[in-house]
């Protein structure tokens, strides 16, 4: 089938298609029906199912034959350790752990808070906690401790799964003082804590509170996989947001496992028993779906990498990784690329490797410029495909689906909507818009398999949240537009849509310009207030190695192409050089935080910075051009 037959499919019968993609589950008990719509807005999927995430991911593959295969294979640049774990030894780890956790006195229902680094036992610990029913939430490693006391208040864990420390490049992260601090402010104790200790540092335990993992799961009884309803909650991701109570997002197991598992093969097109590898973190939505839950559901094997793109040891990184473990697929962030780009701009450092194992590459996370596409592509010679969806959906929203067709690439477009997902572009009364104008990017209701119902403990700031402004549709907060041919483009998040002098502009549309100047790594692009206009474009540029001496002529360069390629209308007139861009720990650039910089506005560092010493270079840098106006 083509896609458009299979999305056609999807939207003729919704009820017959999720059904279908059902049988790619193991199921205690089959729902006897898709939606439930009982309590609308708060749509749910195969309720009356029982099914367990644990068992679809380890325990039917190893009866199935494959436990000889590699399930994990752990490669840590930081410390030197590579190593691989079987699909048989990996169930036997899960419940072993799963045991230690019911041994502590967690029980079905109860939330346990991880709190690790990029090593096994931290998706071992994901596994563990679904076995036997507990629902589980990944806090980021080395999050703050106010940061990490807030979602222990809010999910009141029985348990936190914890290590001694986490590591760097250039420093050792200690968890457990981190992790003392949290529960010391947070007004909700957990029982206990299980503490992994690596041999990097040793933590000091509490006697009675904490307990050594290896010793606590080495003698505890394995336990069976619980069969659990098919709305029963698998686990709680906040979102990483910069200002206020952050938002738990619910992932309901039936939903999750039938959708995941279909897109392995629809979406990402690799077969069980390849090597997938999705270069992110398990404490982001990235790492739950497609580093820990969606390989293993499908059979294939997943790799878990302790270390960066750059600088562990150098831009070749990924291409080891690649070549040694023979990886068909990479999954990734373009600030990744982007990074790559700007240290090695003429992959050299890709010569030393044979890629011939690698088949496709996907971008997602924040939008990928044209160049950092036309980049890869060049110097990879495969397919790279950018994709786009968010914590709240689990899964990808639009993208091209490889394992059903190809379709025709378009730089700078996420591609279509996947099954599932009826998107319409939207102007601020709700109206729909004509194809190729910008407005906010909506999902009709309901919400596929594997999106959120709601999130956790708050069903009004759920709908106030996401539902409110466009009655009968999700907000996705994004901003974009759609072309004749069904394809979507993303351009912004809502808030970042600029207006000057009347002139709605996307700072995706502006970056992109800026991107394809042959000196620039990468960029960013914001609206500073102003008297006269409203609002006008601010640059930051990031040069690639080698391109310093230029900077003095790539700021005018930069402005020509814009005024060039969008017009004057964009009144694009100021712009700085920077050695590097304020970002996530996702890598999304805090662009709303640059703003209030420029405006001269008050700002809280954000939580979940990777560097805050990088916002004080912005402040520095827009003081040279008179930012901000006094």
């Amino acid at each position: 089938m083509s896609y458009r037959e299979v999305y056609g499919a999807w939207k003729s019968d919704p009820e017959s298609f999720w059904l279908d993609m059902c049988e790619g589950i193991e199921w205690e008990k089959k729902p006897s029906k898709a939606l439930f719509t009982k309590k609308k807005p708060f749509y749910s999927w195969f309720d009356d199912g029982l099914v367990n995430t644990c068992w679809n991911a380890v325990d039917r593959h190893v009866n199935s034959g494959r436990g000889d295969q590699p399930a994990i294979i752990y490669d840590s640049p930081v410390t030197g350790v590579k190593s691989k774990i079987t699909y048989s030894e990996l169930l036997i780890q899960v419940s072993k752990v799963a045991g230690a956790l019911v041994k502590l006195g967690v029980e079905t229902g109860d939330r346990v808070v991880i709190y690790m680094p990029m090593i096994p036992e931290a998706v071992v610990a994901m596994l563990a906690c679904n076995r036997m029913g507990a629902i589980h939430s990944v806090v980021f490693g080395g999050f703050a401790s106010r940061e990490l006391a807030v979602r222990i208040d809010d999910a009141q864990p029985k348990c936190i799964l914890s290590a001694s420390c986490g590591i760097e490049p250039n420093r050792l992260v200690t968890y457990k003082p981190l992790l003392d601090e949290a529960i010391n402010l947070a007004s909700s104790k957990p029982q206990s804590c299980l503490i992994f200790q690596r041999k990097e540092c040793s933590a000091e335990l509490i006697v009675g509170r904490d307990f050594d993992w290896k010793e606590t799961v080495a003698a505890a009884e394995p336990i069976d996989c619980i069969p659990l309803p098919g709305n029963h909650p698998l686990y709680i991701l906040y979102t990483s947001g910069t200002t206020g109570q952050p938002k738990g997002v619910i992932r309901p197991s039936g939903g999750h496992l039938v959708a995941l598992n279909w897109t392995m093969k629809n979406f990402y097109g690799v077969e069980p028993g390849e090597v997938f590898w999705a270069a992110s973190d398990v404490g982001w939505v990235v790492g739950h779906s497609y580093i820990c839950y969606a390989p293993l559901i499908h059979g294939n094997t997943t790799v878990l990498y302790e270390g960066k793109p750059v600088g562990t040891p150098d831009a070749g990184a990924f291409w080891r990784v690649i070549s040694e473990n023979k990886v068909s697929t990479l999954f990734t962030a373009p600030t990744a690329f982007r990074a790559i780009k700007r240290d090695d701009p003429d992959a050299i450092l890709l010569k030393n490797y044979d890629m011939s194992c690698f088949k496709t590459l996907f971008l997602a996370g924040e939008r990928a410029d044209p160049d950092t596409l036309y980049w890869a592509e060049r110097n990879l010679k495969v397919p790279v495909i950018d994709h786009w969806w968010q914590t709240e959906t689990g899964w990808p929203i639009t993208g091209n689906p490889i394992g059903i067709e190809m379709l025709p690439i378009k730089h700078g477009s996420s591609f279509v909507p996947m099954p599932g997902y009826d998107i319409q572009i939207l102007d601020t009364e709700g109206n729909e818009l004509p194809r190729g104008q910008l407005g906010s990017i909506t999902v009709k209701l309901p919400l596929p398999p594997g999106n959120f119902p709601t999130l956790w403990n708050a069903d009004q700031r759920y709908i106030e949240s996401y539902l409110d402004e466009f009655p009968g549709y999700y907000n996705t907060g994004d901003a974009g537009y759609m072309d004749e041919n069904g394809y979507v483009y993303i351009m912004a998040r809502t808030d970042d849509v600029i207006n000057v002098a009347g002139h709605r502009l996307s700072t995706g549309g502006l970056e992109e310009v800026i991107a394809s100047h042959p000196d620039v790594a990468e960029c960013a692009v914001i609206g500073a207030a102003d008297k006269l206009k409203g609002q006008i474009p601010m640059g930051f540029v990031c040069l690639n190695a080698g391109s310093e001496e230029k900077k003095e002529q790539v700021i005018p360069e930069c402005i020509k192409l814009i005024r060039e390629k969008i017009g004057p209308v964009a009144a694009f007139k100021q712009a700085v050089v920077v050695d590097r861009l304020p970002k996530t720990r996702s890598g999304k650039i805090l662009r709303g935080t640059m703003v209030k910089i420029a405006n001269g506005e008050e700002f809280n560092t954000p939580a979940t910075i990777d560097d805050p010493v990088i916002l004080d270079e912005i402040t520095e840098k827009l003081a040279t051009i008179g930012y901000p106006k006094v």
